[in-house]
């Protein structure tokens, strides 16, 4: 699904440079390059704060932790999306409030999450799912009107930008109270490891944050707040420091991949291809995702499979059918799109060294099935 071996070919002056700096100088745990990328993504971003940690599922849970949500509060986020988002409600006590999702972007469905709250809600979890920018307009709206966090899930849409109706333009991850993202190695902008960070413009959160993802200390052995062993390592942030400078550039070629791939499926009658503008860059591809409709979808994966094409379902089973996340509270008519998406998704391979010869024998392969 992923080259990152060719990827890597490009940058490898860059990062072998970077992984000696740390064997000659034994900087592995917050050493100078950690605080160099720190500086580098809040820059990018525009983001007054930047906390690196350990993962992406930390960060989720060391966001949290900073808002102080108490046991028995409940957060609102989509049903369609991998289970790190809900996963740590559930281990913070909280309780997970799962809604359906929009059929045309999959982001989290905004009357969905006007009808799910309650006195007990705190925050709501937009995930900005496949790279694709969710309604922050809306969703800061509600926040605003009930007085809830709004906590970005951007582990899939790094580098992404927002458009607001006034025509103000951000990048995701800082529009909401606090954001937290994955370096996992196959995100648009991953390590050769695990890494996460946590974004906020909120000074305040961010000292809090600082203290969490160090066992609670601001200084050594004097633990002011309950906090996690959770830090980014210097060899991960040498690698993300030769990365950064070219996300953009990563996040065009995808989009161009994206292009050529809804080009090549125009008009098929049994594809429905993501709906997205060139020119703009709200969408920045993490996953390129089919919908196949009136045809077997996992018999064309089985055919992909065969052709040794890699593919994948995003997600298979509903968070609300998972064993661990079911209550009696869900019914399945509140899930009526998560519950068609499951039965038709499946991504096809997106990453940034797709060249065009690659893309014609899978689109060539799919179209050949579906015939």
């Amino acid at each position: 699904m992923v080259d990152l071996k060719s990827q890597y070919e490009k940058i490898k002056t860059t990062v072998d440079a970077s992984i000696q700096e740390v064997l000659d100088t034994n900087t592995y745990i917050n050493g100078p390059l950690v605080h160099q990328f720190q500086k580098n993504l809040e820059n990018y971003l525009g983001a007054k704060n930047v906390i690196p940690c350990a993962n992406g599922t930390d960060a989720l849970q060391i966001a949290m932790m900073g808002l102080d949500l108490k046991p028995g509060d409940e957060v609102i986020t989509a049903d369609f999306t991998f289970a790190a988002t809900v996963e740590v409600i559930a281990l913070l006590q909280l309780t997970p409030v799962l809604v359906d999702v929009d059929v045309t972007n999959m982001n989290i469905d905004i009357e969905a999450i006007k009808k799910a709250i309650t006195p007990k809600t705190k925050a709501i979890v937009p995930v900005h799912l496949f790279g694709r920018a969710a309604n922050m307009d809306a969703i800061m709206e509600i926040a605003a009107e009930h007085n809830l966090y709004v906590i970005e899930d951007n582990a899939q849409a790094i580098g992404a930008d927002y458009v607001s109706k006034s025509g103000t333009k951000s990048k995701v991850g800082v529009i909401g109270h606090v954001a937290a993202t994955s370096f996992f190695p196959s995100k648009n902008l991953g390590c050769y490891g695990d890494g996460g960070a946590i974004f906020t413009n909120d000074d305040k959160l961010a000292h809090i944050i600082r203290g969490i993802v160090n066992h609670g200390m601001y200084e050594r052995y004097h633990h002011d707040v309950v906090g996690v062993n959770s830090r980014l390592d210097s060899i991960q942030a040498g690698v993300l420091n030769a990365k950064l400078p070219l996300l953009d550039e990563y996040n065009t070629a995808r989009r161009l991949a994206a292009t050529k791939y809804n080009a090549a499926f125009a008009g098929h009658k049994n594809i429905i291809t993501p709906e997205f503008d060139a020119n703009a860059n709200d969408h920045v591809f993490h996953q390129y995702v089919l919908r196949i409709v009136d045809a077997d979808r996992n018999a064309l994966m089985q055919h992909l499979l065969d052709k040794a094409i890699p593919c994948a379902i995003y997600y298979p089973i509903p968070l609300h059918s998972q064993k661990a996340y079911a209550d009696v509270r869900y019914k399945e008519e509140q899930f009526p799109v998560t519950n068609q998406l499951v039965k038709e998704v499946i991504a096809l391979p997106m990453h940034t060294e797709l060249d065009d010869e690659q893309i014609k024998f899978i689109t060539d392969s799919v179209i050949e099935f579906l015939k």
